[in-house]
Parts: structure tokens; sequence; C-alpha cells
């Protein structure tokens, strides 16, 4: 039932806890919070209109980057076997589903003008040009006494397929990626870092760090509160085919309700903890001390985020 505890997905892990390589723990942990956030947006914003080999080519430098991070093999078996077959499932879907066409362009000369001249003699006939529109086809599917239409995958599907697998996979281990390698306290900082041009136009830059901050220590007990639930839910033996749907959407909806109660209420106890020590918040400069001069693994990340850039400038497209 510690399943949950299992998958640290979104939890920082430090060295002590995950056991480094070595004794030197994870090259990923040492980087400048600032570069990793730039990277990270980096793999949230190339994507965009970019071409399914540059989408491809993102997963693979991902999978890359966490095959030789150095961090331990407990915190992403798991996570990381699931987050693929999500992927995959989703682009499986969306290549099977229908696209639809593309609407029928308009005649641009009368159909008048078309002569259909026949060739000479003896010569070969004329082939198809051009990529075909058809990708892959199955069927027609029989499923009992129906028969369904036959499966197509067209270049457009594909292309989606595609595009949604690799987007969601980016997206979520890129963000998880960041947040296993980077204290919460470094990752206000580099936030309030960036947005500091900010307060010259009147942003709390210092009080959105510090919401940010509480925001994530208390996913950690979110999920403490749902895995309680699911422990209590177990030890009570509860067979949800016996109940009828019925039933169990209602017990469903009643765990939910009693989450959210849960959570509220750790809100509530939180607020009236820091109401009692004043209300006070720390600016992110006394957060985290940066170091004086950047190791060489960050200007090697820096070094590295340009050439992927001008990439993406050149081939994106592809």
């Amino acid at each position: 039932m510690d399943w949950l505890r299992q998958l640290p997905i979104g939890q920082y892990v430090d060295d002590g806890e995950g056991g480094g390589t070595g004794g030197r723990g994870s090259w990923l942990r040492r980087l400048d919070p600032r570069v990793k956030l730039v990277w990270t947006v980096a793999f949230l914003v190339t994507p965009i209109l970019a071409g399914p080999l540059w989408r491809l080519a993102l997963v693979g430098l991902l999978l890359l980057i966490t095959a030789v991070s150095g961090l331990p093999w407990r915190l992403w078996r798991q996570s990381l076997p699931l987050l693929i077959a999500l992927a995959l499932l989703v682009g499986l879907l969306a290549a099977l589903l229908p696209a639809g066409g593309a609407p029928q362009a308009s005649l641009q000369r009368p159909p008048g003008e078309l002569r259909l001249v026949p060739g000479p003699a003896g010569a070969p006939a004329p082939s198809r040009a051009g990529l075909p529109w058809e990708q892959v086809r199955w069927g027609p599917v029989t499923a009992g006494p129906l028969e369904l239409g036959p499966l197509v995958v067209t270049r457009r599907s594909a292309e989606l397929g595609i595009n949604g697998a690799t987007l969601l996979f980016t997206v979520i281990h890129s963000a998880n990626l960041l947040l296993l390698s980077t204290p919460p306290e470094e990752l206000v900082w580099a936030i309030a870092w960036w947005l500091a041009p900010l307060r010259a136009l009147g942003w709390p830059v210092d009080r959105l760090g510090f919401t940010l901050l509480l925001s994530l220590r208390f996913l950690p007990l979110v999920q403490e509160e749902l895995q309680n639930l699911l422990r209590s839910i177990a030890t009570r033996a509860v067979n949800l085919r016996r109940l009828g749907w019925k039933a169990s959407l209602g017990l469903v909806l009643a765990v939910g309700e009693r989450l959210l109660a849960n959570v509220l209420l750790r809100s509530e106890q939180g607020a009236e903890a820091l109401m009692a020590r004043g209300g006070m918040w720390l600016p992110p400069d006394r957060l985290h001390q940066p170091a004086a001069t950047p190791s060489v693994a960050s200007l090697a990340a820096v070094l590295a985020l340009a050439v992927l850039l001008a990439l993406r400038w050149k081939v994106g497209a592809l």
C-alpha cells in the first residue's frame, strides 16, 4: 500500500536518502538551478510548431539525460515505464481515432479546360507521384455481430499521435527531473532571480516565491492523505464488484469528499501555524546562497542549451 511513496513524482530526494553514485551524488543536482529552470522551459517551448523528428529527438535526449544523470535507479524505475506506457497509449489512440479529412478545395479552373490526351503506343502507364496519404489500413474489424469500418492511420493521424505522445512525455518528465534534482528553496530562488526585473513594475516577487515554496511543501501532505484513505478502504476489504456501479460511484465520491476535507484541514492548520509565528516570509536570497563562481557543469549546460536552440532554429521543422 506504499506505492505512492515508491513513486517520488515531483518530490526532491536528497543524496543522503537517494544514495548517490560513488558517494558523490548526481551531477544534475549540482547544476545551477537557474540553468536547470531554463533547460526545462526549453523542453516545454521548443516542441511548439516543431516537426515529429524534433519531438522524438527531445524524448531521446530526456531519456539520455535520465540515464546518465546519476540519479538512483529506484527513483525512476517505476514512474518512467508507467509514463512511457501512458504516452504510448495516448499516441496510439490519437493515431487510430479518426482525424477528419481535409476540406475539398475549390476548382481554380473550369472543368471544361481539362483534356485527357492518350500517350503514345508502348509508353509506360503513368505512376502516382508523392507520398501516400494512408500509412496503415486494418480492416474491416469484426466485433461480435457488428462489423466496424477499417482502422486507417493517415499521415495526419500519425502526426497527431506522435505529437501527443511526445508532448505528454516531454512536459511531465522534464518537470519531474527538475523537481527531483532541485530543492524547493533553490527552485524558488531561481524563479525569483529570473523575475527580478518585474519588481520595478510592482510585482510581489518575494511573496509569489514564498507561495510557490508552500505549494511544493504541501504536495507530500496531499499524497499522504490519499495514501491513508486508500489504506482505510483496503483494510475494510471493500469489493467494488459486489457493490454495483451506483454504490461504487458513491464510495468514490465519498473518498474524494473526505480527501478534500482533509486537505483543507491541513491547509488551515498550516495557515494558523504561519500566523502564530508572525506571518513572516523569508526573501529568496535568504533561502539559497548561490555559488561565487559557476561550476564547469553549469557552463557546459549553458553551451549545450545554445546548441539546442540553434538546432531548433535550423532543423526543428523536420
